[in-house]
């Protein structure tokens, strides 16, 4: 993690990266984003140590980020939900995830998608007020290289 005094700077992504500039911290924003929603499908989609996992997670949860909902009473479990602050994240992994297929990926391994008209749609800027794609309204599937046959 980085310090977080900042020594004078005025710097919203430093204090971002506070919160999510940790390898895992997104790869379960991510997850959860798929659908992934309890600890267990967490923990077998990233091979994360629990402890690690229960760390970052406890984190989310703190930062408002993911809820933490019991949806079983005997024995106690809890699933991870994204809250409205987690959900406005998909632009930021949207856009880490435009960079990483355009240099990093021969083939894109997902791609996301308006549901309507099967278009894909990107991370970009826009004018403030514009219209956008709402989050209802996109789908993510997978790329070429995830397609089965």
């Amino acid at each position: 993690m980085l310090r977080n005094d900042y020594e004078g700077q005025n710097c919203s992504i430093a204090r971002a990266l506070e919160i999510v500039g940790e390898r895992w911290t997104l790869l379960i924003i991510r997850d959860a984003f798929l659908g992934l929603r309890r600890f267990d499908q967490f923990q077998e989609s990233l091979g994360i140590a629990r402890n690690i996992l229960t760390d970052r997670l406890s984190r989310l949860v703190e930062e408002g980020i993911l809820d933490r909902v019991r949806y079983s009473e005997h024995p106690g479990r809890y699933e991870y939900r994204l809250t409205a602050k987690g959900r406005d994240l998909a632009v930021t992994l949207a856009g880490l995830r435009q960079w990483g297929d355009k240099y990093l990926s021969e083939r894109p391994p997902r791609i996301t998608r308006r549901r309507s008209d099967k278009r894909p749609v990107i991370a970009a800027f826009v004018p403030e007020g514009a219209d956008v794609v709402r989050e209802d309204e996109l789908e993510s599937v997978p790329g070429p290289r995830l397609k089965a046959g």
